[in-house]
């Protein structure tokens, strides 16, 4: 559960800061008028987001084991892929999301402005897609599925929550280290899934090894104990993984850890002056001026 809280907590903050980044901008070059296009984009990316969800939820069912499997093994490690991505890209362009927003929004407002119902489609659909795909991926043995969507819904309720607090200029949050250590928890559990879409695959025949038993502490960690389930739940722990189940999470973390660590060290140091808030205030935005920096520029 706190694996998709985390995922639905991050995520969402994401879409949050994207939309409050569109809405106050737009209120700001005094184009109002699109604000119900930003709505439409936003609510088709949810719908579209739910709908996927749906599939993976329940497109399984009428499946053999095998094609089951296949295809929860393959989603969980195309779902590392997509998480491993979006860690990587917001710890590289974090700083530059709100240029590259503006920059997006000037050239979608122009004319009709129907290029802005794409922008917010896009943006929010991006997180939506992850979200569904990543906590689903995350729903094995030791995981409920009713305690996954409860964890993704508070995580997304929270960060919406910290956005409307941001937004009103209430709290103020170091937005790149929060992206830096949710980082790193995501790569943590990023690796959990790599090791039971492997171990998916492994059951389907696609990958050898199935008998292969790395290690079993299956009597000092009990699968069906309160902390087994607790870390099967947030990491995708399994006390009897394979041989290439526990290869394929030692290689995944030995490479991303590291080159993660290289590309936000330098922001991890930085004062506290590089807090940021997504949107200034009401006085702000009535005396900015053109040189000002727009709404959510992250540090």
């Amino acid at each position: 559960m706190f694996a998709n809280y985390l995922i639905g907590l991050r995520e969402g903050l994401e879409a949050a800061l994207i939309v409050g980044i569109l809405i106050a901008y737009l209120v700001k070059i005094d184009r109002r008028d699109l604000l119900p296009r930003v709505w439409m984009g936003i609510g088709l990316a949810v719908a579209v987001s739910l709908g996927v969800g749906a599939i993976l939820t329940f497109g399984e069912y009428g499946l053999s084991f095998q094609a089951q499997e296949i295809i929860g093994g393959g989603l969980s490690i195309v779902a590392v892929g997509f998480v491993t991505w979006m860690v990587f890209w917001m710890g590289r362009t974090a700083k530059d999301l709100s240029r590259n927003l503006r920059s997006g929004i000037d050239r979608a407002a122009e004319g009709a402005g129907w290029g802005i119902v794409l922008l917010a489609l896009l943006s929010v659909g991006r997180e939506g897609l992850e979200t569904a795909l990543f906590v689903w991926s995350t729903v094995g043995p030791n995981a409920s599925g009713t305690e996954a969507l409860v964890g993704a819904v508070l995580g997304i309720l929270t960060a919406i929550a910290l956005e409307v607090l941001i937004y009103r200029g209430l709290i103020s949050i170091n937005l790149s280290k929060f992206f830096t250590w949710t980082g790193y928890a995501l790569i943590v559990v990023a690796a959990g899934v790599l090791a039971y879409g492997i171990g998916d695959l492994q059951e389907a025949g696609v990958l050898p090894g199935h008998s292969s038993t790395a290690y079993d502490i299956s009597a000092v960690i009990p699968p069906t104990s309160w902390y087994g389930a607790v870390l099967g739940g947030i990491v995708n722990f399994n006390p009897a993984p394979t041989v290439l189940q526990v290869a394929g999470w030692l290689v995944y973390m030995i490479v991303t850890v590291p080159l993660f660590w290289r590309l936000t060290r330098k922001k991890l140091g930085r004062p506290a002056a590089a807090q940021a808030s997504p949107t200034p205030s009401t006085s702000d935005r009535a005396s900015a001026s053109a040189n000002t920096p727009a709404p959510g520029d992250i540090a």
